[in-house]
């Protein structure tokens, strides 16, 4: 048997490409959109991917279902009770699909989504422990699927969570403790709120120590599940349903247009929106006006899309070379509407000196300094309501990241704000939004909150 998984760090996104080398027979599931991997890596093996299986209408990133199905020829293989705007197969729960030796059982394991699958992998047919199960996003490692999303819309979070219970009790934790556990993320994703950095586990590992599946009754488990989780970014609607919809394929080949001064100031001025990809230590020393800081070493495309609108065009601002790598990032969540670069950006700001903008960053030292001398200050800490369990700056109002676009209304651009995170990612991308917003006096710490914490214990 082969079997690779894939790991997209920047969206906590694991897939996998399964084949039986004696047939060369194949699958992929839950690929991720830019898909030349895994179409290489199944060439070289000698294998021919002949379906695409999809464990549910993810929220998190678009799918490549319909790329891998374009470049392959691959049936694409949802639930049965899914609905989809292309050609899909559905499969029934229990159905086995054979590669040859290689076969896979599908369990409909409703709960994160009313259509969530989990695909059973037995390395030769007549197998009593099985290879291992891909859970999706129902059975994570230390954690199981979110019930409240609204890409389950018509049901609500109680009726998934009901669901969820019925499915890991009944379909997955049956399964034999040396079933391997491969879960569709890990730690970092929003489809839950406890993830680990492990990818892999068994299932006899998973109910001795994960919280969800320890749960002494049903309704322990659904207070559990339903309580503390992470704001759900804005663009997981938008995925969600385009998942299920015919759409536009990604050339993950094509360089995006390069931009004049004057073409990014004309496509500012119809509503489009700058996003510079630069690091927060890079971008503060200087930016064209405008330009909001999503960082492409960070969660580029996650935080792009928890600030940025789906409907609006986008102009990239990276540093040469990096054009492909930050339109395809995007593609990757469905923001197709990259309409081109700055092109030579740093002789750009070097011409127009006149709208090139610095942006102050404190260290926590000098924040401390700056609380004792303005009256006045405004403190946004832009982190998960999660994270304020480790502690707060005093007078700080919680606005997660993703939020700030809906709640900006909630703060005064007149007053001098300093906006923090953990770390000093988000606050970039925070502090450069409210300064596009026309906040003027906008300061960010470095290190974030445990920079200040540090600087607090050791005074």
């Amino acid at each position: 048997m082969l079997f690779n998984q894939y790991y997209l760090e920047c969206l906590s996104h694991a897939s996998y490409l399964i084949g039986d080398e004696t047939t060369g027979r194949a699958v992929v599931v839950d690929p991720q959109r830019d898909v030349a991997e895994y179409i290489a890596d199944a060439e070289a093996a000698g294998m021919t991917i002949e379906l695409v299986i999809e464990t549910h209408f993810h929220a998190d990133f678009l799918s490549g279902h319909l790329e891998l199905a374009e470049a392959t020829g691959a049936k694409i293989v949802f639930s049965s009770v899914a609905e989809t705007e292309f050609e899909s197969m559905g499969v029934a729960d229990g159905e086995r699909y054979s590669l040859g030796d290689v076969t896979l059982e599908f369990l409909h394991t409703p709960g994160h989504t009313p259509e969530s699958l989990s695909i059973v992998v037995y390395e030769h047919a007549d197998d009593e422990t099985p290879h291992g199960v891909l859970t999706g996003d129902t059975l994570f490692i230390g954690d199981v699927g979110r019930p409240d999303l609204l890409a389950s819309i018509g049901f609500t979070r109680e009726e998934l969570a009901e669901h969820l219970y019925t499915s890991l009790h009944t379909k997955l934790m049956p399964l034999p403790d040396a079933t391997k556990v491969f879960p569709a993320h890990g730690a970092g994703s929003a489809c839950g709120k406890n993830l680990s950095t492990e990818l892999v586990s068994t299932m006899g590992e998973q109910k001795e120590t994960n919280y969800a599946l320890r749960a002494p009754d049903k309704e322990t488990f659904m207070a559990l599940v339903t309580e503390g989780q992470p704001p759900a970014p804005s663009y997981f609607v938008y995925d969600a349903i385009l998942n299920r919809k015919d759409r536009d394929l990604l050339d993950e080949e094509a360089i995006p247009t390069a931009l004049s001064y004057d073409e990014v100031q004309s496509a500012l001025a119809a509503g489009a929106m700058l996003v510079d990809g630069r690091t927060p230590e890079e971008f503060a020393q200087g930016h064209l006006r405008q330009a909001v800081n999503v960082g492409l070493e960070g969660r580029y495309a996650e935080f792009a899309g928890s600030v940025i609108p789906s409907d609006v065009d986008i102009v990239l601002f990276v540093e040469p070379g990096f054009e492909l790598e930050g339109k395809n990032r995007l593609a990757r969540i469905g923001f197709d509407r990259v309409i081109g670069y700055v092109a030579e950006p740093f002789k750009v700001m070097l011409d127009h000196r006149d709208e090139v903008q610095v942006a102050s960053r404190l260290t926590a030292k000098a924040f401390d300094e700056r609380t004792r001398s303005i009256g006045d200050l405004q403190i946004v800490d832009v982190r998960n309501p999660g994270e304020l369990e480790a502690g707060t700056i005093a007078g700080s109002v919680n606005i997660p990241v993703g939020q700030i676009p809906g709640r900006v209304d909630e703060l005064d651009v007149t007053r001098p704000t300093v906006v923090y995170c953990a770390g000093g990612y988000r606050s970039s991308v925070a502090a450069s939004l409210l300064r596009q917003k026309g906040f003027v006096d906008v300061s960010d710490i470095i290190g974030g909150y445990g920079a200040w914490a540090e600087t607090v214990q050791s005074a």
